[in-house]
Order: C-alpha cells, then sequence, then structure tokens
C-alpha cells in the first residue's frame, strides 16, 4: 500500500482482442505491452473478443464484459484504453466506453481501422450519431495516421483526435546472400480485399517464377482458390499458400524474403509493412489508407494504384529484376522504421496523452515507480 504522502501507482485498463488471435491490432497490443508500459502503469488486460465461432465470439465477449464491469465497480482505474475497429468491434467497445463515461473513468479510444469511415457512412442514421457522440465524449482519440485523424474528424468534429503510427518492435535487419533468387511475401488475410489474387496474376504476368523467384503467401482466407489460380497460370511450383503462421513462423519467413507485397484495396497502418520495414525488405504496396504515410514511393518501396493489375505486375517485375534497388528500398525502410515507428518512442507518446487526459480531469497524476 502507499505511504503518508505518496502516490499510489497508476491503475490502467486495456480492453482489445485477445493478444492471440490474428491480425493488427492484436499484434499492436503485444509490441506495446512488451515495451515495458504495461507494468508502468498498472495495466489490466480484458479481452473481448476471441477468433472462433460465433459461439466462441460471444462467450468471449460476455466474459469480457463481466471482467470489465467488475473492474470498473471494484477496482476503479485510472483510465481506460480501448483499441476498437469497426463493425461490430465498433459496437462491442461502445457498450463499454460510455459505462465508462458514465462512472467519469477518462477514457483513450484507439481505433485501428482503415476502414471505419466507410462503416460511418454506410450506418444508419441512428448509429452514426451513436458514433459521432461516441468518439467525441473519448478524453482523446488516437487515429493511426494524419489521414485516418481527418477522416475522423469529418465524423466527429468536436472530437480530441490525435494520430500516432503503430509500432514496431526493431528486427534485425536481413541480409540476404547477394545473388539469391528473389523471395516475395504476402501476409494477411487471402481474398480479393487483400489484393492476394491480384498479386498471384502479378506474378505470372511478370514471370516471377522465370526468375528463379518464389511468391510465399500466408494468412486465413481462400487457400484453395488462391491455389487453383497459381495452377491455372501455370506458376504452381513458385507460388506457395500457407495458413496463418504463428509469430515465430511469421519472423523466420520474413527473415528469408526480399520483398513484403500487400495491395489492398484499403488499410490502415498494417503492422506488417511496420515489420518487413524493420527487416529492411523493400515494401510494394498500394497507395490507399496509411501505406502513404509508411511507406513514400521510390524511397521505402513501390506504391500502385489499387485494382491496376499492370502497374503492379510492372513494379513487381521491377524488384525482381534489380537486387541493388530491392536491397537501397529495404535499408532505407529500415532506417525509417527505427527512427520514427520503434515500439519504445510510441509508448512514450501514449505515456504523454495519459498524463495529459489524467491533468485534465484534475487527478493527481499518477507516475511509474510509485510504491505498490
Amino acid at each position: 500500500m502507499s505511504g503518508p504522502g505518496r502516490t499510489r501507482p497508476p491503475r490502467t485498463l486495456w480492453v482489445s482482442t485477445s493478444t492471440r488471435t490474428q491480425g493488427g491490432i492484436a499484434t499492436c497490443v503485444r509490441t506495446l505491452a512488451a515495451t515495458g508500459l504495461w507494468e508502468r502503469w498498472g495495466v489490466r488486460h480484458v479481452a473481448t473478443h476471441r477468433d472462433g465461432s460465433r459461439a466462441d465470439k460471444a462467450m468471449a465477449f460476455a466474459s469480457g464484459l463481466a471482467r470489465y464491469t467488475a473492474t470498473m465497480l471494484l477496482r476503479r482505474p485510472d483510465l481506460v484504453h480501448i483499441h476498437m475497429s469497426s463493425a461490430g468491434s465498433f459496437v462491442r467497445k461502445a457498450a463499454l466506453a460510455w459505462l465508462a463515461y458514465l462512472l467519469d473513468v477518462p477514457v483513450v479510444l484507439h481505433v485501428h481501422s482503415g476502414r471505419f469511415h466507410l462503416f460511418h457512412d454506410r450506418a444508419p442514421a441512428p448509429l452514426r450519431r451513436v458514433i459521432a457522440a461516441t468518439l467525441t465524449r473519448a478524453d482523446v482519440v488516437i487515429a493511426l495516421g494524419e489521414l485516418m485523424r481527418t477522416r475522423l474528424a469529418r465524423i466527429a468534429p468536436d472530437a480530441h483526435l490525435t494520430s500516432l503510427p503503430n509500432p514496431v518492435r526493431l528486427s534485425p535487419v536481413t541480409r540476404r546472400p547477394a545473388g539469391a533468387a528473389p523471395h516475395v511475401v504476402f501476409l494477411g488475410r487471402i481474398w480479393d480485399k487483400k489484393g492476394a489474387f491480384a498479386l498471384i496474376e502479378a506474378w505470372a504476368k511478370s514471370s516471377g517464377g522465370e526468375s528463379g523467384g518464389h511468391l510465399t503467401m500466408a494468412g486465413d482466407g481462400e487457400h484453395e482458390r488462391a491455389r487453383t489460380l497459381a495452377r491455372d497460370l501455370g506458376v504452381a511450383d513458385s507460388v506457395t499458400v500457407h495458413d496463418w503462421l504463428s509469430a515465430d513462423q511469421v519472423a523466420e519467413l520474413l527473415a528469408s524474403a526480399d520483398v513484403l507485397a500487400l495491395p489492398s484495396e484499403n488499410e490502415g497502418q498494417p503492422m506488417v509493412v511496420l515489420e518487413a520495414m524493420s527487416r529492411g525488405l523493400a515494401v510494394l504496396a498500394t497507395e490507399v489508407g496509411g501505406i502513404p504515410e509508411l511507406v513514400t514511393d521510390g524511397v521505402e518501396g513501390l506504391l500502385v494504384p489499387p485494382h491496376d493489375a499492370g502497374a503492379l505486375a510492372d513494379a513487381l517485375g521491377e524488384l525482381l529484376g534489380d537486387e541493388a534497388r530491392r536491397r537501397a528500398l529495404g535499408e532505407a525502410g529500415a532506417a525509417r522504421a527505427r527512427d520514427e515507428f520503434a515500439a519504445d518512442a510510441v509508448a512514450a507518446r501514449i505515456e504523454g496523452l495519459y498524463h495529459a487526459v489524467l491533468a485534465a480531469h484534475g487527478h493527481p497524476v499518477p507516475g511509474p515507480g510509485a510504491t505498490r
């Protein structure tokens, strides 16, 4: 317990999907937790979602809601940090946010979805009002980059918005042997919205297999469709399609690669792009969402318009045929990841937000190092 005149340690409640789920939010949460932020701010984590069937997800939310409510009532936190996406994720997290608002507990909303504005625009009018009110009532809303911040400002003009990049844990830079056959990796859901099938078509057009190169795709989604397309295009021998890989397997795969390809039709700030940059991979992606805030075309990678099969094939062919170009883009990406997106630096900015939010509420600002 805290002694006379001593400030008790902070109590912070984080809410997100399970850290064992697939996807960028879980990766972001794990990355920030590993910085020591959770220890410094006394974080308790409540998962309100997990992968699985509808029944599994319903049970996860019911269990998470019970734990959240008990924590709010019995061990009132100083601050709640809620990680949300769009659609069902927003609905679940909004309910939790409003409980905190009613109890006058400061709330940080962390919006991860690059499609949040589309979710809002397609929602019925009553839900649009709830979305705007939920964002406006929060003490601060974190957007992944300036483009997302601008989009959220159009939804909730009076919300207290800021932008932060996703964090990346710095990894050893990939150094493949000179002259090694190029290895291109795709990580993410294997479906049309991520450009997975367009990438296989571009691989065939750019004669990726004829160069001795290999394309490896890993993620959940339509695996058999991808394998069938590769066979139909005559590139099955140079294309491997995996199910979702563990974090260790992803690290091993990235360490063997030269290029990360992610030709999505929409994105926020994909964690996989940051992970690839930190390892010194050249990035081939579409100029959508927050990607141009991570990758400058011609500097850390090559960006092409979405749904432009010709541009994608041309850019892929350029990278496959020029080892020096791949290395230069990868080295620039590693430098930028180290300078701008390192997890410790992002965690420090989040701590700054916590101090500002608590000070605005007139609370004594608990600081790391207080006696428990």
